[in-house]
Parts: C-alpha cells; sequence; structure tokens
C-alpha cells in the first residue's frame, strides 16, 4: 500500500533523516499499487497433468459408447484450517477475550474463525447462505437428517426406508442403504457416537454400527414410532408413537423397561434432557408433558399450544425446551420457573421442526411453507410496546415444501435441511464482503439445480470404512438404483414389507440371511410429479386408514419400492 507523501513545507520539523522520507514517484503512471486484494479468491490453476487425463478419460468414454460427464469444480467449506487458526490462536493470543476483527472483503474469509470463537456475537452463527441440494435418484420425501458423531458425513433417512449418506465437506453422494422396509421415522447416535437406532413406521426398531452394519431389530410399537432419544448415560433410550405411548427400553438389552402413558392421542415428539434424568413429549392432544423416566410419573404438563406439537428440542445447556406447533407457533419454556419464556411468531403456516444452535442462543424452526426462520434468543426480552420477537433472518423459500428435520453441524458453521419436497439443502454463514448474501432480502429460492452425481457411476467405490459384507447391494451401485433419469428407466427393487403378510416382517431384516433376495421386485418405477400452486395442510393431504399406517387421500402417489407411481393409488406421507 502506497505511503502518504510528507509535505516538505510544514512548519512541524522532521526529525527523520532526508533519505528516508517518501518522495513522490518520477512517473506516476508507471507506479504499482496492490490491486489483487479487491478481487475475489479464485480456485486454483488447473494442474497440465490433470487436463490431459480428463482429455484422456472422456476419449475412452466416447469410444465405449458413454456420454461424457461434464466436470465442474465441487464447492467445498471446510472447517478444518479454521480450526487450526482457532487452537494457535488460542495459545498466542495476548488475552483471553482477543479475536481479530474481520474486515467486510472476500479474501478476510480465510480469516473466518468458529463460531465458538464468537461467545458473544451470535451474527456469525446465522447459516443463511445456500450451498447445495442434495436428492436422490429415488426422489422421495426426507423425514430425517442428522451429522454424524465426527461431523465429516450427513445421515438422512427417507420414507423410502433408505438411509442415505453425503459428504460433510463437498456434499456430494457418499453411499446408501436399505435400512428399514417402511418410512424411516427417527433415528439418533448415542451420545458416545458408538450407535445409531433407528425406528420405522411399522414400529420396528434397529441398532446400526457407524459403519452401518445392523445389529439387531425389533418390533417396538404397534403403531408408527415417530420419536426416539437416548439417555445422558446412553443405557436407555426412549420412543414416541402413534400408539399414545412413550417407552421406555434398556439399549444393551433391547428391553422394554416401562410404558409411560398419559397422552389423549399421537404422540409426536419425545426428548430427553441433556443431563437430567426428565423427559419431555409433545402429542397430537395439543399438550406438552414432562416425565420422571424412573416412576414414570407425570411431572407436569403445559397446555400454551392450540394445535398438534409436532417438534421439540433441548437448550444446548438443558434450561430451555423449544416447542413447535400446527397453530403457527414457536413457544420457548424455561423449566427452572416452569413457565413461558418466548412466543416467536413468524411462520404463515404450521411448524414442523425446530433445532438449537450448538454455541449460541440461536432457535431455528422449519414450517410447512418451506420457510427457516432463525431466532436469536439472546437479546433482552421484548418490550410491551413489541410484543412479539421478530426473527434475526428469515429465509422465505428454503424449500418448496413442509421442513421435516433440521441440524446443526457440531461446530455450528454448517446447517442441514431435509424437506418434504424430496431434497436435502445445506446452508453455511454468509462470507465477509458477499455481495450476493440473501441475508437481508428475506431470503431468494435457491437454483433448482440439484447434484446426484455419483449415485449411477459404474466405477464408484465403496466409502472407506463402510463395509456391508455379503451379497446384499445396498448401496448406490446401478444394479440397484437407478440407471437413467428422466426416461423411466429405472431398476427393480424389492417391495415394501406393508405388501406381506404382517406375520413375514421379520423375514426381510436387513443384515439378516432372509434379506439375501434384496434386489428382486416388479415393474418400473417413476419420479412423482413435483407439487405446483399452494400448499395443502397435513390434514387435508393423508389420512390414517384401518391399518394404522398413514396414506394420502389426493389422487397419485407411491405404491411401494419397485411398483412405480400410480396416478389412482395411495402416497406414502409423513402424516
Amino acid at each position: 500500500m502506497a505511503l502518504p507523501m510528507l509535505s516538505t513545507d510544514t512548519s512541524i520539523p522532521i526529525l527523520l533523516p532526508s533519505s528516508s522520507i517518501p518522495r513522490p514517484p518520477l512517473h506516476p503512471h508507471l507506479e504499482w499499487t496492490p490491486k489483487r486484494y479487491l478481487s475475489d479468491p479464485q480456485p486454483p490453476p488447473m494442474d497440465d497433468a490433470r487436463v490431459l487425463e480428463q482429455e484422456m478419460a472422456a476419449a475412452r468414454q466416447l469410444q465405449d459408447g458413454k456420454s461424457v460427464k461434464k466436470t465442474r469444480p465441487r464447492r467445498t467449506v471446510d472447517f478444518n484450517a479454521g480450526m487450526g487458526r482457532w487452537n494457535i490462536l488460542r495459545k498466542h493470543r495476548p488475552n483471553s477475550t482477543y479475536v481479530p476483527s474481520m474486515r467486510p472483503a472476500p479474501p478476510f474469509i480465510a480469516d473466518l474463525l468458529p463460531p465458538i470463537a464468537y461467545p458473544g456475537n451470535s451474527s456469525t452463527s446465522l447459516c443463511t447462505k445456500f450451498i447445495h441440494t442434495s436428492t436422490n435418484k429415488i426422489r422421495c420425501p426426507v423425514n430425517v437428517v442428522t451429522w454424524t458423531p465426527e461431523g465429516r458425513r450427513v445421515l438422512t433417512g427417507s420414507t423410502s426406508g433408505e438411509f442415505t449418506l453425503w459428504n460433510g465437506l463437498t456434499f456430494n453422494f457418499e453411499t446408501i442403504l436399505q435400512a428399514h422396509d417402511s418410512a424411516v421415522r427417527a433415528f439418533q447416535f448415542t451420545h458416545s457416537g458408538s450407535f445409531l437406532a433407528s425406528a420405522d413406521q411399522n414400529g420396528i426398531i434397529k441398532y446400526f454400527q457407524p459403519n452401518m452394519n445392523n445389529l439387531t431389530a425389533w418390533a417396538g410399537h404397534r403403531e408408527a414410532i415417530r420419536g426416539l432419544s437416548f439417555s445422558p448415560d446412553d443405557r436407555r433410550f426412549a420412543t414416541a408413537s402413534d400408539d399414545s405411548t412413550i417407552r421406555i427400553w434398556s439399549f444393551e438389552e433391547s428391553r422394554e423397561e416401562s410404558v409411560l402413558t398419559g397422552h389423549g392421542w399421537d404422540v409426536k415428539c419425545v426428548e430427553w434432557h441433556p443431563s437430567k434424568g426428565l423427559l419431555v413429549s409433545g402429542s397430537k392432544d395439543n399438550q406438552i408433558k414432562f416425565w420422571d423416566p424412573r416412576t414414570g410419573a407425570v411431572l407436569s404438563t403445559l397446555h400454551q399450544h392450540k394445535n398438534t406439537i409436532q417438534g421439540l428440542a433441548w437448550s444446548p445447556n438443558g434450561n430451555l425446551v423449544a416447542s413447535a406447533s400446527r397453530d403457527q407457533t414457536v413457544r420457548v419454556f424455561d423449566i427452572r420457573a416452569m413457565k413461558e419464556f418466548r412466543i416467536l411468531r413468524g411462520h404463515k403456516k404450521e411448524v414442523c421442526s425446530v433445532t438449537w444452535h450448538p454455541v449460541h442462543p440461536i432457535l431455528v424452526s422449519g414450517g410447512s411453507e418451506g420457510a427457516v426462520l432463525h431466532w436469536d434468543l439472546g437479546g433482552p426480552e421484548p418490550t410491551t410496546l413489541q410484543a412479539v420477537t421478530q426473527p434475526r433472518a428469515t429465509l422465505s423459500q428454503a424449500h418448496d415444501s413442509n421442513i421435516w428435520s433440521m441440524a446443526f453441524h457440531p461446530m455450528g458453521h454448517l446447517f442441514v435441511t431435509a424437506s418434504n419436497d424430496h431434497t436435502t439443502r445445506f446452508w453455511s454463514r454468509e462470507r465477509p464482503g458477499d455481495a450476493t448474501s440473501v441475508f437481508s432480502g428475506g431470503g431468494e429460492k435457491p437454483p433448482e439445480i440439484t447434484d446426484m452425481s455419483g449415485q449411477d457411476d459404474e466405477d464408484d467405490a465403496m466409502v472407506p470404512g463402510f463395509s456391508y459384507g455379503g451379497t446384499n447391494k445396498w448401496w448406490g451401485k446401478d444394479e440397484d438404483t437407478v440407471v437413467g433419469l428422466g426416461e423411466n428407466n429405472y431398476t427393480q427393487r424389492a417391495p415394501f414389507s406393508g405388501e406381506d403378510p404382517v406375520g413375514n416382517l421379520d423375514e426381510f431384516i436387513p443384515g439378516f440371511g432372509a434379506a439375501d433376495n434384496f434386489g428382486g421386485g416388479a415393474g418400473p418405477s417413476a419420479v412423482a410429479p413435483k407439487q405446483s400452486g399452494p400448499l395443502p395442510g397435513q390434514e387435508e393431504m393423508w389420512t390414517v386408514d384401518s391399518r394404522g399406517e398413514d396414506w394420502g387421500n389426493r389422487r397419485g402417489g407411491w405404491t411401494g419400492r419397485g411398483r412405480g407411481y400410480n396416478p389412482n393409488g395411495p402416497r406414502r406421507g409423513r402424516y
């Protein structure tokens, strides 16, 4: 940067030697000044050897009669560099509160630290920048989503009963597993990260190892299981079901310990306190109940909501619990005084899901209109002049349909949403000096481009550490997934277990010998048409038939994996 010129006719004496005084350049038009810091960071240049390798690969594909895939650089959000700088800064900073100030320029993206480095600045954790949309070849609603314990991958569960694993840095497809025979409704990793428990529409509970090896399975409820939550010590977990009960299970023995009854209708969610022996549940009877898991007694009941409670979430410190309801409100309760802490109104339709940021007092809610709202609860309480807390950030068109599940990265710098519009979307924090920011504009609709690369490659290699054993082809090879998109060219898949007699459910459990015939099925399958126009309410979309499963009363829908889209048949949904 050019130094300011010192005037020689000033009245202030100059104590510097004359040789060190900057003088004006003799040729100003030839003077060099830095300008690269004004431009956006550019990707590194392509290596000549890599370019030649790509050209040779394209030529080989043309010889084999295959279409050449267009390669493009994949966007990556890497947290390792920021964590490394943060650990070094913690050792060498002058005091415990020192953090380098950010400047609103694109080059300072490299200096952006993790959210934990800004404990007093919640704005650094508002994940409102759209990054990527991930979609399975077999398009179906995504019901649940979570990050793996180490934060490197994202696991989703869909109505087809599949687990899909996405990369947490580049957001591309990694592998797929037919985990359940019916829609996956809930899953959660243990706090230690050693196991995964999941539950489905038929009331089946299964255990998985981190490499997705199925350990055991049994029928836990007569009807669909809507929620699952582990105790702080991982010895027990609770399940909530449409049979209006909450059951507590011994994890090691897979044994039922107690049944909690008290709700008058379907129990839609249950959450165990992060550090205490306390359960909270929400039901279709509009009530939130607190339970003592040791005695099974109801400790307290909250009646503030006027419609079904669809989601609950404990704050990281365990003092607050947030609830999402179909009455279009999000309510936050302080369990220390057992009183209502905040009423958050901002959704135009029912609220489907809610989650907390792991570092800052930020609450995020997702609605059936496809909006994602960020609420900052760290500020002062609303006054009488402003009785309603306003959302800190709004993404009004994050999805095209209901947002069933949301999850923050364990570090808090990334955010993932799963929706009824068949997509999983990733969001990150805004970048300094980003002119394309949608934060202030209320949110723009993400682009329609969806990346499904890697799900039909013949040369795909299995992900290291993910070995499924046997001959079952559960992951994304073209023998058991889609070989074409848009031409209804789908391979045969196994039917849902709901098409078989109830007594044969145990004969089709992934991980056991009876599932070796997986891959057989009947008939081609097709992609369901995309919804257009206003979204109907859930009561209009889904009804419950005499078999206890959720089916749609609208024309058209999925009749099961491998049986295709039936224009006159039922449609499988979440509620």
